[in-house]
């Protein structure tokens, strides 16, 4: 390790306290979907008293809807502005975009926690509390590599560009935004939940419904009608067998255990509204999830026929069929060649911090990656502190070990990409 790797380390082990205490500060922010307006004006002020150019703007709701990645949402963006904060180089490297979101998934009342949500509290080795886990610690690496770099010295040739956003939790469209604003770079690192792999991959995912229609019925002549609830039972294993079928037959290297990776089931079930009325009506949502290189739109297609199919073998449902809607959240499936520069430089830099040859895999969850693959013209790979398996959860942690070592991989990464 040359003399200056050496003083990048050494630089974020001296700030080791400053770097907790960052991130306890932003994950007590509560910055549920919609309520991102305070974290987001933190951040833009720390990002100007660290010296860097801060482009903070709110997402023209009419123009998104123009765009062909936009999927429908129901509420627009005032008051929730997204951030690009630029580290300007001097000339000659190539440039980096360091992507994450702010926005992380309601909590309740708390329930199921064992300490207040939002508390950022510290206990055997992890930083308890929503969005610690997703991504949250992701997006804190990412500063704080960028200022722990400055801080040691270094001037980069290339760019880099912290683009932190909101919405992603429900549609994206604050990267989207962010493509359309005119944001581009040679490589991207996005600090989504990884657990430290490294994943030139994410899924798709998609949300359905399905609408079932019984025969009404009184209750002392149920036995006339045609029960939703039983219906919505069949309709359920349908799709669970669908989720069987997938699971046997899609295949892609970087998701070997295609029951982690593909999800096809349903997650509510709606039927009856009154305990002395027959419940004639079922109303199913559920999710499926796709790997880069499937056909997103032909797999929704499979859905609608796989359910055509059981109803017709239904008596009642034949002449009945279910109605299938795709609403809410929508994403592809992306992916960059694993033999990307990027994904070989975030790799060799883990190799350097940890003594550990990388996990190379796919992320086993949507991620904003797509945006910027598709249509942004910057190949992205997923590298953050936080695990998949923890996000979204009751009592969501991230490792204190993770974090760090997720700042320094981060910061060597930049200064190998941009060139000092």
């Amino acid at each position: 390790m040359t003399d200056t790797r050496k003083k990048i380390m050494e630089t974020v082990d001296a700030n080791k306290d400053k770097a907790i205490k960052f991130l306890q500060d932003i994950v007590a922010i509560p910055s549920v979907t919609g309520d991102e307006g305070k974290i987001q004006a933190f951040l833009n002020d720390y990002l100007k008293k660290a010296g860097l150019e801060v482009d903070m703007w709110e997402s023209n709701w009419d123009e998104l809807k123009k765009h062909p990645g936009y999927i429908p949402v129901e509420m627009g963006y005032e008051g929730r502005p997204n951030i690009v904060a630029t580290w300007k180089g001097t000339g000659g490297g190539r440039s980096l975009l360091l992507n994450g979101h702010t926005d992380v998934i309601p909590v309740g009342n708390g329930e199921g926690w064992s300490d207040n949500p939002w508390s950022a509290k510290i206990k055997e080795g992890r930083i308890y509390g929503r969005g610690s886990c997703d991504m949250k610690s992701g997006v804190a690496s990412h500063i704080l590599a960028v200022e722990f770099l400055r801080a040691a010295g270094i001037k980069l040739k290339g760019d880099v560009f912290i683009n932190i956003v909101i919405d992603e939790e429900v549609s994206g469209h604050g990267t989207l935004d962010t493509v359309i604003r005119g944001y581009k770079a040679d490589a991207g690192i996005s600090g989504e939940t990884s657990g430290l792999a490294v994943q030139p991959a994410c899924i798709g995912r998609i949300w359905f419904e399905i609408e079932i229609q019984g025969k009404a019925a009184g209750i002392q002549r149920r036995y006339q009608g045609v029960s939703g609830i039983e219906l919505g039972y069949k309709i359920t294993k349908a799709v669970s067998d669908l989720e069987v079928i997938r699971v046997a037959t899609v295949k892609h290297p970087l998701y070997p255990k295609p029951i982690d990776s593909i999800p096809c089931m349903i997650g509510a079930f709606h039927a009856g509204n009154f305990p002395s009325s027959f419940a004639a009506t079922c109303l199913l949502k559920g999710s499926m999830a796709t790997v880069p290189g499937e056909d997103h739109e032909g797999v929704k297609r499979t859905l609608v026929d796989h359910i055509a199919k059981v109803a017709a073998q239904d008596p009642w449902m034949k002449d009945h069929p279910p109605k299938v809607r795709f609403v809410g959240y929508d994403a592809q499936a992306s992916e960059i060649p694993v033999s990307h520069p990027i994904v070989a430089t975030v790799s060799k830099n883990y190799t350097e911090v940890t003594g550990r040859q990388p996990e190379i895999s796919g992320r086993q969850g949507a991620a904003d990656t797509r945006f910027l693959n598709l249509y942004g013209n910057t190949p992205t790979v997923i590298f953050g502190p936080g695990s998949t398996a923890v996000m979204h959860s009751d009592d969501e942690y991230v490792s204190v070990e993770d974090y760090l070592a997720a700042i320094k991989v981060m910061a060597l990464s930049i200064y190998d990409w941009c060139g000092a």
